[in-house]
């Protein structure tokens, strides 16, 4: 197998040939058609989140199954499949109470060899996936299995970036028709949120990102109004825009303190604000107390969209296929595995919605 591997912080993945684990008796082998790259990548790349290296990046995947343990009964041979990247065991009191976003099999799965070296050391893949690569192992928990023919690039932002974002509109905030909708950061999921916005009924979608190519993807996905951030204070220009109020809901979805005090103050009294970008691991965030008694705003963390993947997964491809979730129009670049760094610096310069590894 062909991976994508982070030797160290801050340094670009290194192609290497991997040798697959053998399978345990939960474990499937799959090999992945797709695989977005998501801004969690690039922040684990960056070490904001603590996955030590060497890891096969990558956790947004779709593909076909090729080979099941002896106790795999949710897939067969040849099924098409979604990657999740928490599992969804089932059986935990998270999956039984409708939060198998929160499953409890997550510690056990998310540090886990997915790649072995020449000398025999292990490379562990990126919160148990592992998806910049050509074959894959992982537990069965962490695939679903969808029945459909949409291309496996648009499948696999359905694993990540849609879920988290249509499901943080759907699923976490609940947005009502009619609403006011705020979403600072309009990249991958945060396009998704505006989608799911507008499937929800909001009656007005404020896009604010200081990239004009992503506030124009916005307005064709749904937004109403673009604001740019560099050309004014963004609050002031949604609070002026909705009677001196703000929004109903305002969606963080960069993962930065500052943007979610931006959040925090751009939904008026009594509304939502919810926290949809990966912040890093040792960031903090300082909210004034007072406003948030006399203000009552809801804030909501958003877990992968408060998704319960094998209800959802399934529901986001029926929205696609009927044309009401347009995920086609945020794959911005195919690419081939060999220009995975290439992606990173393209999302960082804000040239790209997604790009995608097609295999």
């Amino acid at each position: 197998m062909r991976a994508a591997v982070l030797n160290a912080y801050e340094q670009p993945l290194e192609i290497e040939e991997l040798t697959s684990p053998d399978l345990g008796p939960n474990d499937v082998r799959m090999r992945i058609d797709a695989s977005g790259v998501c801004h969690s990548d690039l922040t684990v790349q960056k070490g904001g989140v603590p996955f030590p290296p060497p890891i096969i990046l990558g956790h947004e995947g779709a593909g076909t199954i090729l080979e099941v343990g002896d106790a795999v009964s949710r897939v067969k041979v040849g099924d098409k499949v979604i990657c999740s990247f928490v599992p969804a065991c089932g059986n935990c009191w998270y999956c039984l109470h409708d939060q198998s976003n929160l499953c409890e099999m997550s510690g056990e799965t998310m540090f886990v060899v997915r790649g072995l070296r020449a000398d025999g050391s292990g490379v562990l893949g990126m919160t148990g996936l592992g998806t910049f690569t050509d074959e894959m192992v992982t537990h069965e928990a962490m695939v679903v299995k969808v029945e459909t023919d949409l291309p496996a690039e648009q499948l696999a932002l359905i694993g990540c970036g849609v879920t988290t974002g249509v499901g943080a509109a759907l699923n976490t905030a609940k947005v009502q028709p009619g609403s006011s909708v705020a979403v600072i950061g309009c990249g991958g999921v945060g396009q998704a949120v505006i989608q799911g916005a507008r499937i929800a009924g909001a009656g007005r979608i404020f896009a604010i990102d200081p990239v004009e190519m992503k506030r124009k993807s916005a307005e064709a996905l749904g937004a109403t109004d673009l604001i740019d951030p560099s050309a004014g204070d963004p609050i002031a220009q949604v609070q002026a825009a909705t009677g001196g109020r703000g929004a109903d809901y305002a969606f963080e979805v960069i993962g930065l303190p500052e943007t979610i005090l931006q959040a925090y103050g751009t939904a008026r009294r009594g509304g939502t604000v919810v926290i949809v970008g990966m912040n890093r691991f040792d960031a903090t965030v300082t909210f004034p107390a007072f406003g948030l008694f006399a203000d009552e705003k809801r804030t909501l963390g958003c877990m992968y969209g408060s998704a319960q993947v094998r209800r959802d997964f399934p529901r986001f491809v029926g929205l696609v296929e009927t044309g009401r979730l347009d995920v086609g129009a945020m794959v911005s670049s195919r690419i081939s595995l060999d220009q995975v760094n290439d992606a990173f610096r393209a999302m960082e310069a804000g040239e790209v919605i997604r790009s995608v590894i097609c295999h």
